[in-house]
């Protein structure tokens, strides 16, 4: 046979060219050379490399979460049977200083689709503000209509909203008690959706999936739609399909009324009473049901100010739910994998605290890392970085995708921003994790409702606005401290790490300059222009219905 010599002097020539490359970009030791940090060095690197293992333990279990939630999906509940005679049924209307929204949730509270006969409506009102007058006034007038609506007012807010339900519970009429806050409208026929599932006796909760009037407003409740979506329907989904414990979200949903008081009601020592009781009646039996074909829709934070304090009011509450439930828990004989997934789910706002220690961290571990081969860099950070960080686009997409097929594709271009703002809400809520973690107590802040849903309408003169404290200027020093960094990385040829920097740089940025500004130029900027530059819409117009009530109407 003959012998091609000119391919072979090709191939040889290929092989030698190959090798000579591997040699000098890939030495025989990938790790030959690697810098022997002195112990300063290794004060640093250790826990840097620990923050990035723990944030990548978190992050892998978000994406054993969506694993979790595409293996069961097709699992959802549906009711085995129907009551042949429908139950009593107490809705609570909880309302704390709600002039905006009092009319609205009334209005869709008295038109719900049940036998009056077999209906009571509580109207549990802590307000000290004319909410107060513009309720008695509006219960007046349902009443009259034939609807069994009760006002009730407490002369001081013991236990903020679990103390309110708590009282409404000591007089209500229903065997079961569904619940919705005053930023909700529930739909006429959600009470009968609802009630079927506690057929079971086993059932304790149904737990509906919220929705948004607002979503397209502006750029910021995209995000936080993005958010709650993702909650909703991977971790809910994936929790309640599964057999393990999920939580009661407060609103748009119905207790069996002997679940709550078998589990030893509501109790007011954490700020998410509603996960608190979900978990021991979870432990004592009850069976929870999330339906996600049960909408309830609802209307999004409009403001900064208020959307921060919301997710620090539940990034507290869950640690302080974690120091509570998690010792009796794991001393239960619950299977394990249900223990690990509950201390995964109390436990998961620690990563707002690593997150602030890997700012801290990264320059200097940076400038350490500096006398390193890219090899060893590439080799160890970057598997840590994706782990930590590519599981939040794959757990919110897959959620958008379940919700929208044909459209969720869209959802891909906020979802950078979504996580800048969710390093931005870094400050905040490690300020909220730390107060829980040494018992410090604080109030129950409310979030302000507008009644906004559509980009024309303004809230920046209206009462209620949020204030911001010290967090905003040291989200924007932080910005600063960050862009810094990212012109180190960049001019030090870092490149790998500058994607990452650049989120830091715009979520401390975003959320400090909009707590701060925010309000200021909505007011002084005409009203076209500060929709553009401050609100920051979509480009989608908002396709919801006109609010059921504003005020001066009544």
């Amino acid at each position: 046979m003959a012998i091609n010599t000119g391919a072979l002097s090709i191939l040889w020539f290929d092989l030698d060219l190959f090798r000579s490359l591997w040699e000098r970009f890939v030495p025989d030791d990938p790790f030959q050379g690697l810098y022997r940090a002195d112990g300063f060095d290794l004060a640093i690197l250790i826990p840097y490399f620990l923050v990035l293992v723990l944030l990548s333990v978190y992050g892998v279990h978000r994406y054993s979460l969506v694993y979790l939630y595409l293996r069961t999906r097709h699992k959802a509940p549906i009711p085995s049977k129907r009551f042949e005679r429908l139950p009593s049924v107490t809705v609570q209307l909880p309302l704390y200083n709600e002039r905006y929204v009092v009319g609205r949730l009334l209005k869709a509270a008295t038109a719900l689709d049940y036998p009056r006969e077999r209906l009571e409506i509580q109207v549990l009102d802590d307000s000290t503000d004319e909410t107060t007058e513009i309720a008695k006034e509006l219960v007046r007038e349902y009443a009259a209509r034939g609807h069994r609506v009760r006002y009730l007012h407490r002369s001081n807010r013991r236990g903020f909203k679990a103390g309110a339900l708590a009282e409404g519970l000591k007089v209500a009429a229903g065997e079961f008690i569904a619940i919705f806050d005053a930023d909700f409208v529930p739909p006429r026929g959600i009470l009968r959706q609802m009630v079927e599932y506690f057929t079971d006796p086993e059932v304790g909760l149904v737990q509906g999936r919220w929705t948004w009037l607002n979503r397209d407003y502006s750029l910021l409740t995209r995000v936080e739609s993005l958010l709650l979506d993702a909650h909703f329907t991977i971790e809910h989904g994936g929790r309640s399909f599964s057999g393990l414990f999920f939580n009661f979200n407060g609103t748009a949903g119905m207790w069996r009324r002997s679940a709550i008081e078998s589990s030893g009601g509501w109790e007011h020592d954490t700020l998410t009473e509603d996960t608190d009781l979900s978990y021991r009646a979870q432990m004592r039996g009850w069976r929870f049901v999330y339906a996600p074909h049960i909408v309830c829709p609802s209307e999004l934070p409009v403001e900064m100010n208020a959307f921060k304090a919301q997710q620090a009011r539940w990034a507290k509450g869950l640690i302080q739910n974690a120091k509570k439930l998690l010792p009796r828990l794991w001393r239960s004989p619950l299977p394990l994998r249900v223990k690990v997934e509950a201390f995964f789910h109390l436990t998961a706002n620690v990563c707002y605290p690593l997150m602030v220690a890997l700012a801290y961290l990264l320059l200097p571990a940076m400038i350490l890392r500096a006398h390193q081969g890219w090899f060893e860099v590439l080799s160890i950070d970057l598997p840590l970085f994706l782990a930590a960080t590519g599981s939040v686009s794959t757990f919110y997409l897959v959620a958008q995708r379940e919700l929208d097929p044909q459209n969720w594709k869209k959802s891909i271009k906020f979802v950078p921003l979504l996580m800048a703002i969710g390093i931005g809400l870094s400050l905040s809520n490690t300020k909220a994790v730390f107060e829980a973690l040494l018992g410090w107590k604080s109030g129950f802040a409310r979030t302000p409702k507008y009644c906004v849903e559509k980009g024309k309408e303004p809230w920046e003169s209206k009462k209620y606005s949020a204030g911001w404290g010290w967090t905003p200027v040291v989200e924007l020093v932080h910005g600063g401290y960050f862009t810094y960094i990212f012109y180190y990385a960049a001019t030090g040829a870092h490149y790998f790490v500058t994607p990452f920097l650049i989120l830091f740089v715009t979520g401390y940025f975003y959320m400090g300059g909009m707590s701060l500004l925010q309000k200021p130029l909505r007011r002084l900027l005409p009203a076209a222009r500060a929709r553009t530059l401050l609100s920051l819409t979509s480009g989608e117009e908002t396709k919801t219905p006109p609010p059921l009530y504003r005020e001066g109407s009544h």
